[in-house]
């Protein structure tokens, strides 16, 4: 067995394990403080909370959709989409059949960089306080706001539809800690207002396994092994950290396959009229969203934000502009962000899928 180097949010083990790449690891609390710390509330279906966790740093890792430590093991048609490292190990096989779009690099200096990176990532999610406990299974159109997610007993089952709302946030994080994770056959992940996958983080510390015909979405870091079914759509990466990843492909039908996250980049830009405004009056705000892909321009949905708060949404029409208007603002000073969150564009016999993004605040004064 491979040396680990890895925090475990879910079991006690030594503050720090020798390991053959050097790192730091963070430091685990003592069994007495994890006993006195303040219970994580259980949140149940239908429950939204708001809270702000800060990203975790892919780094390196970033250029990557798969990883195996030990190996990566393909068979039948499957599509990766990215970067694909193996290291310590030097197992690559299954290519083809599969095909990848992107580097396989064997226990070359850079992979070894990229792991190290995900080491790290690994580390940080782990070590993170959980903000609320979920059922051990998720899903069943559940809508969850941001957060850091532990389950009693560490295992999560996905089943049916997982719901991730954003709430107009394009920075908003997820992270979810788990002893091992499956999801089950047709089991989806949507992203909602804004949410990205690459903000979503699965810190698995035993092995995760990934159903037939699911769609997977967000950055799987687990420190054993990884399976990817038949089938199945992953938008995101899938990193085996100390043992192999193993990939099912098809004979028929659409390919498995794995995608890096890369969506076209946007940029919204906020005006409104008039400003300033009387108590009463009617305020358009004209939010307008840039981007390109192949000739092609972001469709979908802006939300306009007061602060925290979404006050109203609009639809990108021809020109690339959408639209709100409101008389409802008090008097006072209004913090106004327009998000982009989208719902795909049609490019080509495809959809496409921008990246949200967000205005500059726009200061409303609204005058007594």
């Amino acid at each position: 067995m491979m040396n680990t180097h890895f925090r475990d949010s879910l079991r006690p083990r030594p503050a720090t394990i020798l390991a053959a790449v050097a790192m730091t690891v963070l430091p685990l609390a003592s069994p007495g403080a994890v006993a006195s710390a303040a219970p994580t509330p259980m949140i149940m279906p239908g429950h939204f909370h708001k809270v702000s966790v800060r990203p975790v740093q892919l780094g390196e890792a970033r250029d990557l959709a798969v990883l195996g430590a030990t190996g990566v093991i393909n068979t039948d048609r499957t599509t990766i989409t990215g970067d694909v490292d193996v290291t310590p190990g030097r197992t690559v096989s299954g290519f083809p059949p599969g095909a990848v779009r992107g580097q396989i690099s064997i226990d070359t200096a850079e992979a070894r960089r990229e792991r190290a990176a995900a080491i790290a990532a690994y580390n940080d999610a782990a070590s993170r306080t959980p903000t609320a406990t979920l059922p051990s299974v998720i899903g069943d159109n559940t809508v969850l706001p941001p957060g850091v997610y532990n389950t009693p007993g560490g295992v999560f089952t996905l089943m049916d539809t997982l719901r991730l709302d954003a709430h107009g946030d394009v920075n908003a994080v997820w992270i979810f800690q788990a002893s091992s994770l499956m999801t089950m056959k047709s089991s989806n992940i949507d992203l909602l207002n804004g949410a990205q996958a690459e903000n979503v983080f699965w810190q698995v510390s035993d092995d995760a396994t990934l159903g037939l015909y699911g769609t997977f979405r967000g950055n799987l870091l687990v420190r054993r092994g990884i399976t990817v079914d038949r089938w199945a759509a992953v938008f995101g990466r899938t990193m085996a950290l100390d043992q192999t990843l193993q990939i099912i492909g098809t004979d028929d039908g659409p390919h498995t396959r794995i995608t890096q996250p890369d969506d076209p980049p946007t940029a919204t830009t906020l005006t409104s009229s008039p400003n300033p405004s009387g108590s009463g009056q009617t305020v358009t705000f004209i939010a307008k969203v840039a981007g390109d892909f192949q000739g092609f321009t972001p469709k979908g949905q802006v939300l306009f934000r007061d602060g925290d708060q979404i006050i109203g949404s609009g639809t990108i029409d021809a020109s690339g502009a959408a639209t709100f208007r409101t008389a409802r603002l008090a008097p006072g000073d209004h913090p106004i962000t327009a998000v982009y969150v989208g719902v795909g564009t049609f490019a080509n016999e495809a959809w496409v899928q921008f990246l949200p993004s967000q205005s500059p605040v726009l200061v409303q004064h609204v005058t007594g």
